[in-house]
């Protein structure tokens, strides 16, 4: 179903050649936007950005100067999907037999990757008047997943940072959300050895993510996580001294 509500704008989704980006990229287009589809894979990136009529960028998430050269060239930016994510490896990481390199490639994707995406956006989103950015975080960005701690701290990272930059970005009329999905059926799950879900815990379809994105994206919510489950819907996070409604 199309709703057009994104009609005229021009979105960009981080990660989209697979998984929860494609899905985004996807649902951001069917509702009208023009999306960007930037990926380190050109293969993949290419076919889901001519599936959809948007054009294919190649960036890689950790480098600020490839920020800034991607959002100088691209257009008026309005919509932004920072979803791009690793994990360290296979099941369960154990930090003493971890590697420094697997330690900074996960950090570079995760972290760097949110933060250097909004700060390459937040100027020209300011200048044309505000836009919406939404970072993909994690269930496990709001409480401990002992099998990954590593990929555990990036996610409490893109929620916290979320929650903090959402006051001064207000004031320059941008809003930043969180969606923490728990287990989504991406290629992600299964080239890191994670165990197939328990029949009562099943992995939800990238689409159902996707769904929740495109929600925040158009809402005037700013600051909050949503938790997506499969078959639930989303649903916001109630933080301590927070109200719920």
């Amino acid at each position: 179903m199309t709703t057009g509500r994104f009609d005229g704008q021009l979105a960009l989704v981080t990660g989209a050649g697979s998984g929860i980006g494609a899905a985004s990229a996807r649902r951001l287009a069917a509702d009208g936007a023009s999306v960007i589809v930037a990926d380190v894979d050109e293969a993949s990136g290419t076919s889901v950005s001519d599936a959809i009529g948007g054009r294919f960028a190649r960036l890689d998430v950790g480098d600020p100067d490839a920020w800034d050269s991607l959002v100088a060239d691209a257009g008026p930016i309005r919509l932004a999907h920072l979803n791009a994510g690793i994990a360290m490896g296979e099941y369960p990481v154990r930090i003493e037999q971890s590697s420094v390199e697997a330690y900074r490639r996960v950090m570079r994707v995760n972290t760097d990757g949110v933060f250097f995406g909004a700060r390459a956006l937040v100027n020209g989103m300011a200048e044309r008047g505000g836009g919406a950015i939404v970072a993909t975080a994690s269930l496990a960005g709001l409480g401990p997943h002992a099998d990954d701690p590593v990929y555990a701290a990036t996610k409490h990272f893109v929620v916290g940072l979320v929650r903090s930059l959402a006051p001064p970005l207000a004031e320059l009329g941008i809003t930043i959300n969180a969606v923490c999905p728990g287990g989504v059926a991406t290629a992600l799950l299964r080239t890191i050895g994670h165990p197939d879900p328990l029949p009562d815990q099943p992995f939800m379809e990238p689409a159902e993510v996707a769904d929740a994105v495109a929600t925040l994206l158009a809402g005037d919510e700013t600051g909050e996580a949503y938790m997506v489950r499969a078959g639930s819907g989303s649903e916001r996070f109630v933080f301590p001294g927070q109200r719920r409604g």
